[in-house]
């Protein structure tokens, strides 16, 4: 998750239409390619489903869950991390996104579809609580 820490932050949202074709926002994420670290990974795919160049802060915890395609059980693992803008521009071009916006804190909860997200969503405020202004 990426946030653009300014007096009131913001966090960077993604939506797009689910497997059941339902609109739904949530955070940036993708899968490892090569010999890549999970925090590579998270700064390449913030940078291609949003344009914006994004540097890790800390780990926030990684998420498992199991979802069916093309008539197969899959099983992911998604590692979250929370970012800070550092540059770029906001862009919806990735073909897997269908829009991208900076969301105002305090309603990304109320956005966000799935629940172990806002379990993330939440510890990310407390960590940028305790990290201060410093960061931006």
């Amino acid at each position: 998750m990426v946030a653009e820490v300014t007096q009131e932050p913001d966090c960077l949202l993604i939506s797009r239409f689910d497997r059941r074709n339902r609109h739904i926002w949530s955070f940036p994420k993708g899968h490892v390619e090569g010999e890549e670290t999970w925090q590579e990974t998270a700064v390449r795919e913030v940078h291609e489903e949003t344009g914006i160049e994004a540097e890790v802060l800390s780990p926030l915890g990684k998420v498992d869950f199991w979802f069916m395609a093309d008539g197969r059980r899959i099983h992911k693992t998604v590692h979250h991390f929370l970012m800070v803008a550092r540059g770029g521009v906001i862009s919806d071009e990735d073909p897997e996104v269908e829009s991208v916006e900076w969301v105002a804190w305090h309603e990304v909860r109320g956005r966000l579809a799935y629940s172990d997200e806002r379990s993330l969503f939440k510890k990310a405020t407390r960590l940028l609580t305790d990290l201060g202004p410093t960061q931006s």
